[in-house]
């Protein structure tokens, strides 16, 4: 084989590289964290503040998984009030699979389902209102 013929070869293979990951870069699944992150970011002082005032409490938010299901205890600065919020649990890899409910509770843990198809890396988003203080706590965990 002659330098041409190998050159032309390099060539060959190298456009066919390009145009498989062309391909399959069309064909990923890309999924926006939020459609309108635009008007969260302006409004992200306003979490800053609320992740102030978790850190500020006497103990940090606490949460374990027990089998097919996540349980968050809250510190005991809460005793005998009434928490309203909502708790997200954000699956980065697939929109569909996030898990989001409203909760109310009084003195006792917030348990939330886990569906069993949902292994691997979770966003806890947790928001909750005592009173007119409202609250918010994020952390990043695996199931």
């Amino acid at each position: 084989m002659n330098w041409g013929a190998k050159i032309v070869l390099v060539f060959v293979v190298f456009v066919t590289g390009i145009l498989f990951m062309v391909f399959k870069s069309y064909n990923q699944k890309t999924d926006l964290v939020t459609t309108d992150y635009y008007a969260k970011e302006l409004q992200y002082q306003e979490k800053i503040d609320e992740m102030k005032r978790v850190q500020a409490l006497s103990a940090p938010v606490k949460f374990e998984v027990k089998g097919s299901e996540l349980i968050i205890m809250f510190p005991k600065d809460f005793s005998g009030k009434l928490l309203t919020g909502e708790v997200v649990l954000y699956y980065p890899a697939d929109k569909n699979k996030d898990v989001k409910e409203n909760f109310s509770i009084q003195d006792e843990p917030l348990k939330i389902a886990i569906p069993s198809k949902n292994r691997g890396l979770h966003w806890l988003q947790l928001s909750w209102k005592e009173g007119d203080i409202t609250y918010y706590f994020e952390k990043k965990f695996f199931i």
